[in-house]
């Protein structure tokens, strides 16, 4: 057990050196955390909705640990409701993860103004390491994983395209990625002290390196941390019952609530129609979008075999 998560460790902090960054994406949660403390000369940025969300508490507590040059950039909810647009129009997609991508956004484009050429994120720990609560209840883990390393998407390339920004990604270094899909998912997900968590492996080889507070944190989604939650409810206000209904039988998507419908509606006057199946792909069960045969997820509307339990 010592072994491999020394192993971890060292391989994580090579894969970082492969991959130097001038700044970082920091939510202050375990995987930025774990890149901050590996690579402390980097910039870090916090984005938060005004007053809203932990995140900066946890950032806070990091940045003082690893004397982090940190930067808090608070944004207001009309400039996140304004910036909604452009985030799809980027993304071409009306995903209802629309408010972690306007983190990232904000994120990038505060870099840009500082002139950052390259930024890291904690892209991938979560899918490699089994980070999301729902994987503990997927037969076949490691066949699971080892299927989305090849196939798994982040906005934060295409947003940080859209800036000119070259986006660091050490979690997905290519070596690094190979060494995780041979750690057996026992040590992924493991339970300690009467609690199951996720990326226990990964907590356990920082364990040392971070306050107790970051290693052993639950998982916080990048809408709850930041404060984007609160935009959902804005968001959702602005469309009546009535309305929601009307325009469920109308449009011939399958939505999820209100607020896909209004990221929807944005797609439609920006983007456009959905675009459909080519040649080899299937149709989204939820838009139509096309897709690859195997395909779990749909980047244009989100739709998810997770949710409908196909996996």
């Amino acid at each position: 057990m010592k072994g491999i998560i020394f192993e971890l460790k060292r391989r994580l902090i090579e894969a970082v050196k492969r991959n130097p960054a001038e700044g970082l994406l920091f939510s202050g949660g375990l995987d930025s955390a774990i890149l901050a403390a590996i690579s402390s000369q980097a910039k870090a940025i916090t984005i938060s909705l005004e007053s809203y969300g932990e995140d900066i508490k946890y950032a806070n507590l990091c940045a003082k640990k690893f004397n982090l040059k940190h930067y808090h950039k608070r944004i207001t909810t009309n400039e996140a409701i304004d910036a909604i647009a452009e985030v799809i129009k980027i993304l071409k997609s009306f995903d209802p993860a629309i408010p972690n991508d306007i983190v990232v956004y904000f994120g990038l484009k505060f870099a840009k103004e500082m002139g950052i050429k390259k930024m890291g994120t904690g892209d991938g720990s979560d899918e490699l390491f089994a980070g999301y609560s729902f994987m503990k209840d997927i037969n076949n883990l490691s066949h699971y994983i080892e299927y989305i390393s090849h196939s798994m998407q982040f906005s934060s390339n295409e947003i940080g395209r859209f800036f000119g920004i070259e986006i660091i990604q050490p979690y997905l270094d290519k070596k690094f990625i190979e060494f995780s899909l041979g750690i057996s998912p026992r040590l992924k997900i493991k339970r300690e002290k009467g609690k199951i968590w996720g990326k226990w492996i990964l907590r356990k080889a920082f364990e040392d390196a971070l306050p107790r507070e970051i290693i052993w944190q639950d998982k916080r989604p990048l809408e709850y941390g930041s404060g984007m939650t609160k935009l959902r409810e804005c968001i959702s206000s602005r469309i009546s019952d009535e309305e929601f209904e009307n325009k469920k039988r109308n449009y011939p998507i399958k939505f999820i609530n209100k607020e896909h419908l209004y990221y929807y509606e944005v797609y439609r006057n920006i983007i456009g129609k959905i675009p459909k199946p080519k040649l080899g792909q299937k149709a989204c069960p939820a838009c139509g979008a096309g897709i690859r045969p195997e395909a779990r997820h749909c980047w244009v509307c989100g739709w998810s075999a997770i949710s409908l339990n196909l996996i």
